[in-house]
Formats: C-alpha cells, sequence, structure tokens
C-alpha cells in the first residue's frame, strides 16, 4: 500500500504569503504598540515617581481598622480631645 503524500517532498514546503502576513500583521501591532507606549511614557512627568516614593505607607489590616475607629470615638465624645469645648493638649506630640 502506498501513501499519496509520501510523493512529495518536505524539504520543499514554505510558508509562503499566510506566512508573511503573519509576520507583517504582528510587526504592524508591534509598531503601534510601541507607539502608544511612547505617547504614555510622555505623559508622565519626570518628578512624578521621586514624590510617590516620598510618602509614607498607608496602615492596613485589623489594627489600623481598630485605631480609625478609636479616633473616631474619641472624636465624638463630648470634652474628648479634639472636641471644640475642649482646648488642644499642648503635651501630645
Amino acid at each position: 500500500m502506498t501513501v499519496a503524500a509520501a510523493s512529495s517532498t518536505a524539504s520543499q514546503v514554505y510558508p509562503g504569503l499566510v506566512g508573511f502576513l503573519v509576520v507583517a500583521g504582528m510587526g504592524l501591532a508591534l509598531y503601534f504598540l510601541f507607539r502608544s507606549l511612547n505617547k504614555q511614557l510622555h505623559k508622565i512627568s519626570p518628578g512624578a515617581a521621586a514624590s510617590t516614593q516620598a510618602r509614607p505607607r498607608a496602615r492596613t489590616g485589623l489594627a489600623a481598622h481598630r485605631a480609625m475607629r478609636a479616633q473616631a470615638a474619641m472624636r465624638s465624645k463630648p470634652g474628648g480631645p479634639g472636641s471644640p469645648d475642649q482646648p488642644p493638649d499642648s503635651t501630645r506630640p
């Protein structure tokens, strides 16, 4: 039994037009992608990255939540620190 595909040689197979169109399409997509990236990078001011690093990190987690709740409770108490009828404590930093 002979196979019809065995008569063609595998070394003569080329990508052809479809392969060229795929590679050219990827190149074109990359061109527009880098062009858009360049626009976005020019929108960023040079000093913006340095100013974000100087800020302290926000506290997160359960301890931060409890601290915020305690501060809110202290502010809501009449006569507590920060209330209008009480002068600010000068001993606190």
